[in-house]
């Protein structure tokens, strides 16, 4: 009977101890879930800015049935076109000439020169690389005065197409990311007040990513840049 009762008084410390290690563990538990109450927002930023960048490629073509009479030609349309570039205002470092590329229809035709009319064809590309976004439009409206004068623009492919770059992202960044964050912090307090909790501190914040996109197909030189911000916030009671 006496070894009896300190195994009793043992068993009861022991249960008395898991009865209070359970009370603080419970009591823990519901603390961090009332501290891990979160709202997930997200927070936009918008702005449309213009391209600063203009690669501009012009391709041209022609055809002879002499090769020689065709460089001759190609020589002077290439002439031609540098000349009405630099009188619109670009300097020799924006224009970059590419070598011509010739073709033999004979030696494409299986059967030799069967309605070939013109056995030599040549195709050539002049880029113009510029910051004058302006003036690339201007002059794409008048080159029409070349063709006039017997150049034929384009070809087979859709190399034609002008490039609009926005190269200055880094200049806009940090006050489009404040923005968007202020975004997200009003909609979470907004949703805050209205489940009649308080706004805490910011538990995580995803910056991501840039996007910069043409503002239509019409205006290819005018760019919208977006970016999304996702914050969690902890709400409180």
């Amino acid at each position: 009977m006496n070894q009896l009762k300190p195994s009793l008084i043992l068993g009861g410390l022991i249960c008395l101890g898991m009865i209070i290690a359970g009370w603080i563990l419970a009591n823990s538990a519901l603390k961090i879930k009332q501290y891990e109450r979160i709202v997930s927002v997200k927070g936009l930023s918008e702005r449309e800015v213009k391209a600063d960048v203009a690669v501009w490629p012009i391709r041209f073509s022609s055809a002879n049935q002499d090769l020689t009479q065709l460089y001759d030609t190609m020589e002077t349309h290439t002439q031609q076109i540098q000349a009405f570039l630099k009188s619109e205002g670009f300097t020799a470092e924006e224009i970059t000439t590419a070598a011509p590329g010739t073709t033999d229809k004979y030696a494409q035709q299986y059967g030799g020169d069967a309605n070939v009319a013109l056995r030599y064809t040549a195709h050539q590309t002049i880029t113009v690389y510029t910051h004058k976004i302006d003036a690339v439009r201007g002059a794409q409206s008048r080159l029409v005065v070349l063709g006039k004068k017997g150049i034929a623009f384009g070809g087979d492919d859709s190399g034609q197409r002008t490039e609009y770059l926005f190269t200055k992202l880094n200049e806009i960044k940090p006050a489009m990311i404040e923005q968007a964050t202020q975004n997200a912090r009003s909609v979470a307090e907004k949703f805050a007040a209205d489940s009649k909790s308080g706004l805490g501190k910011i538990k995580s914040a995803n910056q991501g990513l840039f996007s910069i996109e043409d503002r239509d197909s019409n205006t290819p030189y005018l760019k919208k840049v977006r970016v999304v911000s996702t914050v969690d916030y902890y709400l409180a009671d």
